[in-house]
């Protein structure tokens, strides 16, 4: 199997970031030595590596891990309960396990809207405020609410726009579905929030002078002007953002011809072999000469 050829990665890469990452998986594989194993336990794609080191996985991240459930489910006594509460895939073990939830946690918990309902005297408005799948609880308890986390929630912009006075700009400027109400507020943004909008790279362009590096760093649609602004990049945050590969791993174009000239040249004496030209000539009732002619 064919495998890229890279430049060497910047040594002011944070490896704790990339374990997180769940695009540096083929970096980690090469690194072993240098993976954050606490971190990459709630890495959903290094499930492969996790199952091959159980002596070094962190099982509280782990907990977190949608993809880990089966490790869990083997595992019992070993689960964080205060993470797993906050794991979309283990309802099921949720379900049977009640008297170990964490109910603030849960209530951050998309995937456990039946269960809430079901136990509204344990709901924690706070953080239920920013749960995506919980509106129409948040509707029928507005006296509740907890309007900062609710300015983050991407399918509350009808109860934001219908309550402007109450929403938190602080956190408004992070949140991908207000764009239209950022806009329509410049005034009010909070760069920081404003600088990890993955809707908001064109706001951020505008304003290059007022962003926040720290948290751009991490923006998955900001890549281009990382690029341009190095100097200024936080290695720890652009280490966790998923499209960093194309900035801390380039291809060696170069090293990658020399490493394709032995493959290239046994594939062209093998397409260009006499015998199979003849028989491609017969084939398609080609004169060979013609044939033999526009190929070389």
């Amino acid at each position: 199997m064919f495998k890229p050829c890279y430049h060497p990665i910047p040594n002011n890469v944070n490896w704790n970031g990339l374990s997180a990452n769940p695009n540096m998986i083929h970096l980690l594989e090469q690194n072993m030595d240098k993976i954050y194993w606490s971190w990459l336990s709630k890495n959903p794609n290094a499930i492969h590596l996790l199952e091959q080191n159980m002596d070094k996985v962190h099982w509280h991240y782990l907990s977190l891990n949608p993809n880990a459930i089966h490790l869990l489910e083997q595992n019992l006594d070993k689960i964080d309960w205060f993470w797993l509460s906050r794991n979309p895939n283990a309802i099921h073990l949720i379900e049977q396990n009640l008297d170990k939830v964490d109910w603030c946690m849960l209530s951050t918990n998309p995937t456990a809207i039946h269960l809430l309902e079901q136990n509204l005297d344990k709901i924690d408005w706070f953080w239920l405020s920013r749960n995506p799948n919980a509106i129409h609880l948040i509707e029928q308890n507005l006296d509740k609410v907890y309007w900062c986390m609710l300015s983050t929630n991407p399918t509350a912009i009808h109860l934001l726009e219908q309550n402007m006075d109450k929403v938190s700009w602080f956190w408004l400027s992070e949140n991908p579905n207000a764009i239209h109400l950022i806009e329509q507020n410049m005034d009010k943004v909070y760069w920081h929030g404003l600088s990890k909008n993955p809707n908001a790279i064109h706001l951020i362009e505008q304003h290059m002078d007022k962003v926040d590096w720290y948290y751009l760093s991490s923006n998955p649609n900001a890549i281009h002007l990382l690029e341009q602004h190095m100097d200024k990049v936080d290695w720890s945050y652009l280490s966790t953002n998923p499209n960093v590969l194309r900035i801390i791993v380039s291809l060696d174009c170069a090293k990658m011809r020399a490493k394709c000239i032995e493959f290239a040249e046994a594939l062209a004496a093998y397409v260009f072999h006499p015998k199979r030209m003849v028989r491609l000539a017969e084939a398609y009732d080609v004169d060979i000469m013609e044939l033999i002619t526009e190929v070389y």
